[in-house]
């Protein structure tokens, strides 16, 4: 029974939900872009203004704690360990792909695998297969799509696809066993229920020593010459 801070910047959805044992009190979300360093710290003072709360009021802070944005993930996770040590608060870290598969699971109740996809580069994705009970069913991984990717899970299992990644890979996994979700995205409020799960478990991270879970390296683009005239 806790009152814990949700903190989602995983991906182009900037997100920040307020809940009170585990159901969502308060949401604050934007999904324009990756604009969170000028939303996120706004959004966060008038989750809490809203219930005329402080952060030492908390119980404490969770942050989605990737794949997903290098920039996204760094900036959420640092404010999350910000207001941790400001306030002597214990940190929660939930995994963003397996937040998204249970708010899809808890939805469509259907016995089935549930394949939640962030975008990465070209034609990959972030992934990991989660079962009806959101168990993991796969390791999370970088996969690189192509028309035979999943076929043995296909060939035995329903699999509903989602998740801002799908959409690119939709017309390349035709499978008639893939299904797919439309309009499934990364939140905050999607992670209330894993964090007072662990809170209930006392499952916290480092404060001081914890990294988000980039799962391959940054790499740095060199933007394209603009052509004056």
């Amino acid at each position: 029974m806790a009152l814990i801070l949700n903190i989602d910047t995983s991906t182009s959805v900037c997100s920040v939900a307020l809940a009170k044992d585990g159901k969502v009190i308060a949401i604050k979300e934007n999904n324009e872009g990756l604009n969170h360093s000028v939303l996120l710290g706004t959004y966060i003072h008038e989750v809490l203004q809203e219930h005329a709360l402080e952060v030492q009021d908390l119980d404490a802070v969770a942050v989605s704690m990737g794949p997903g944005s290098y920039t996204g993930l760094r900036i959420g996770v640092s404010l999350a360990k910000g207001l941790c040590f400001g306030a002597g608060k214990p940190l929660i870290a939930i995994p963003t792909l397996q937040a998204l598969a249970l708010a899809v699971s808890a939805q469509l109740k259907e016995e089935a695998l549930y394949c939640p996809m962030i975008d990465a580069r070209r034609m990959e994705v972030y992934t990991a297969f989660f079962d009806q009970n959101n168990q993991p069913v796969t390791e999370t991984k970088a996969e690189i799509i192509d028309e035979n990717s999943f076929s043995g899970l296909l060939n035995k299992h329903t699999i509903y696809f989602f998740g801002n990644g799908s959409e690119k890979v939709k017309h390349i996994l035709t499978h008639p066993n893939a299904r797919y979700v439309e309009k499934a995205e990364t939140s905050a409020r999607h992670m209330a229920p894993l964090a007072e799960s662990d809170f209930s478990r006392q499952k916290f991270v480092d404060v001081a020593y914890f990294e988000p879970f980039y799962l391959k390296d940054f790499i740095a683009t060199t933007p394209k010459k603009k052509i004056g005239f």
